[in-house]
């Protein structure tokens, strides 16, 4: 079943209309009809069956009828990546949005060679991976910020698994054995690798776990993806 991200509050009975893009969608390139059912979730009220009620060239209105799951939490995990090219930038926040990421938060370090961040492109790619990978919210896309700046307003309680390239961290799957669950970020560095100064800082913070991701070198997205997958596996929604 088709699967749609709404802002719009789901309860049964109620009658909404769907965004221009998600109409098209729906019609012109799925040639959904009247009476056709899909799948709404808005990250607030879970996931509710509902039936395509009236459909013009531009306009279609949906009938919501009943709850078929409750909205539920995944882990407390944010991503924190180093602006890299568009293309990759693109990856990791989809990626984020398929391995759980609850926030992705853009970082600017001494290496970043930036481009125009498109913060509305990328919360869409976030918004359709939440649609097709069967999750009941849309992690949220923060605007790109110093990495210092971030550092220096941290979240209280919130832990820190920093993928160091250096190579003196230890595996990450040895790093988090024994760490506590709960309020974590990954950070993710360019492809410059952190400076001198930004690896030391992190290292000296006490909520930040260095991490090693292998002996070899991987591209921005890869170590995206290799983190979250390791996190999940030992302590989000992936472990035994």
């Amino acid at each position: 079943m088709i699967r749609l991200f709404t802002p719009h509050g789901l309860s049964a009975g109620a009658r909404l209309s769907l965004e221009a893009d998600q109409a098209r969608y729906l019609v012109a390139v799925m040639r959904r009809a009247v009476g056709d059912e899909v799948a709404l979730f808005n990250g607030r009220d879970g996931e509710w069956r509902a039936t395509l009620a009236a459909v013009a060239k531009r306009a279609v209105q949906l009938q919501v009828h009943e709850r078929t799951r409750p909205q539920d939490g995944g882990p407390d995990l944010d991503l924190v990546a180093a602006v890299v090219k568009r293309s990759r930038l693109e990856t990791i926040v989809e990626k984020a949005a398929e391995l759980g990421a609850r926030r992705v938060r853009l970082a600017l370090t001494a290496r970043t060679n930036a481009e125009t961040v498109r913060i509305p492109r990328l919360q869409a790619i976030a918004m359709e991976a939440a649609e097709q990978t069967g999750r009941l919210d849309v992690p949220q896309i923060l605007e790109p910020v110093r990495l210092s700046a971030l550092l220096d307003g941290w979240e209280a309680g919130r832990r820190l698994m920093f993928c160091d390239e250096s190579g003196e961290a230890p595996p990450a799957l040895q790093a988090l054995g024994g760490q506590p669950p709960g309020s974590w970020a990954i950070l993710i560095g360019p492809e410059g690798g952190f400076s001198p100064e930004e690896q030391a800082r992190l290292r000296a913070l006490r909520y930040s776990t260095p991490v090693g991701l292998g002996p070899r070198i991987l591209r921005a997205d890869t170590a995206a993806i290799s983190a979250l997958t390791l996190w999940q596996a030992v302590l989000g929604d992936g472990r035994p």
